[in-house]
């Protein structure tokens, strides 16, 4: 809906938040999302600026950053940018081994931290403090990674397949009236009452012959049983749920269970937890033309072991915080990210020990002890809610690109089965190269959709 009719104004999203996905990722041509948003005009005027989709941020959105270490002051914005380039540097160079027979490492956390051993020593001109730091800066780099990649550690994400993750370049970008505009959009070109919400799936059998009441005439392989009990019968069902799901649900879920080949697929990828932790604010404490608050705990070295006190030490896991634009939209509004087995810990918690632990973590940053507690919280509980139980795919150790094309694959394997693609696999997890993202999701749905328009435009076997 547009705010008075106007198609042209943007709705006042007062206080909006994002607690799914929050940028367009590389807002250029190559990116349907982007290309969707903007022909419906749900972009401000900004981020369809022909530089900004030239921008090569590799991922890594370069903002307006400030970063506070533990020791309550703002840190030495070269020494946090030298730190921060070696650690790109060395992320870049995982590319080498694509396809390479025998990697040095399995993990890129494992690779990234040998580099840093070899290298770390002979930086900073030899001063033990600035090497202190350094390392304190890259650990923090490591903590960003993980949300990047939806993991608890970097040591859990493959090397080799590592580089096939394809960044589009283009300055990232969100929608002004919420990711939400442009679903709805989309659901506004589809008859009325065609999509069910609240409508959870118990179980799809397939390879079955199942006739509607009534109706002997037509057969269909496909049977869709709701939690409700409602049925529905199918030729072609396409699954889109996260691979979390499949993961924990994928045997009962599915009758018969799936094909050996898949069900290995799913267990070889990796699965993990990015949540965002939103704090509101009387008044600001950061600068106006702050966009990213970075926190670095400058005891921290990505050479020694982290605690494993998850109780006491949750919070050090989160990499900072974005601040929400514009505050007339959004109020004075932080949006923490935190990964992992933390993040997952975080979410056990009460909204008072979290809005806790991020008080102490501002005051302990800005070195205020008396910084006003922000005056509410609102996270994301990504690992807890039952049909996703974690946030997005990545390639793991032991797993391989291979693996999503496995995943990807239609069921009955057989080509020349009378009944093809009874099953059809879509979401960010099925796409080789874009995997964790909206605009892979996208396109996988748009490639099954084209899968089954192929097969009913076929000329019929003669």
């Amino acid at each position: 809906g547009t705010a008075r009719g106007d198609p042209l104004s943007l709705p006042a999203a007062s206080g909006l938040a994002e607690m799914g996905a929050h940028w367009i990722h590389g807002p250029s041509p190559g990116n349907p999302v982007f290309r969707l948003a903007s022909g419906y005009g749900l972009l401000g005027p900004e981020a369809a600026r022909e530089e900004n989709q030239q921008v090569e941020a590799g991922g890594h959105p370069p903002m307006p950053s400030v970063t506070y270490g533990s020791s309550g002051k703002v840190l030495d914005p070269k020494a946090v940018r030298e730190a921060r380039d070696l650690f790109y540097a060395l992320l870049a160079s995982t590319r080498a081994f694509q396809g390479s027979k025998e990697p040095p490492w399995p993990s890129v956390g494992q690779y990234v931290r040998a580099e840093i051993a070899r290298t770390v020593p002979t930086m900073a001109g030899g001063q033990e403090d600035a090497r202190q730091l350094q390392l304190a800066v890259l650990a923090a780099c490591l903590k960003l990674e993980c949300c990047i990649s939806g993991t608890h550690s970097m040591d859990l994400v493959g090397l080799e397949p590592f580089g096939e993750y394809v960044s589009l370049p283009g300055l990232d970008c969100t929608f002004p009236g919420g990711y939400s505009s442009l679903a709805e959009r989309l659901l506004s070109d589809l008859p009325e009452g065609t999509v069910l919400f609240n409508k959870a799936v118990r179980t799809i059998q397939w390879q079955g012959s199942f006739r509607e009441e009534g109706d002997d005439a037509r057969v269909f392989p496909v049977r869709v049983e709701c939690e409700d009990g409602d049925v529905f019968l199918a030729d072609h069902v396409i699954i889109t749920v996260p691979l979390g799901f499949l993961k924990e649900r994928h045997q009962e879920f599915f009758q018969p269970p799936l094909p050996e080949r898949k069900a290995q697929a799913i267990r070889n990828l990796g699965f993990g937890t990015n949540n965002k932790i939103f704090l509101e604010f009387e008044e600001p404490f950061w600068e106006p033309e702050q966009q990213l608050l970075e926190v670095v705990w400058e005891d921290e070295s990505p050479l020694e072991e982290p605690s494993a006190d998850l109780e006491a030490n949750w919070f050090r896991k989160l990499i900072g915080f974005v601040v929400l634009q514009p505050p007339e939209q959004h109020g004075h509004v932080l949006c923490g990210f935190i990964a992992g087995k933390e993040s997952e810990h975080m979410e056990t918690l009460s909204d008072a020990e979290v809005l806790s632990a991020m008080t102490h973590v501002l005051r302990t940053m800005t070195g205020n002890p008396k910084l006003p507690a922000p005056r509410s919280v609102l996270r994301s509980r990504w690992h807890s809610a039952p049909y996703t139980r974690g946030s997005y795919s990545y390639v793991a150790v032991g797993s391989s690109g291979d693996d999503i094309d496995v995943l990807a694959q239609p069921l009955p394997e057989d080509p020349r089965d009378p009944r093809p693609l009874q099953l059809l696999f879509a979401g960010e997890a099925t796409h080789r190269t874009f995997y964790s993202t909206t605009h892979g999701a996208l396109l996988s749905g748009w490639r099954e959709a084209e899968r089954l328009n192929q097969l009913f435009q076929a000329p019929e076997a003669a």
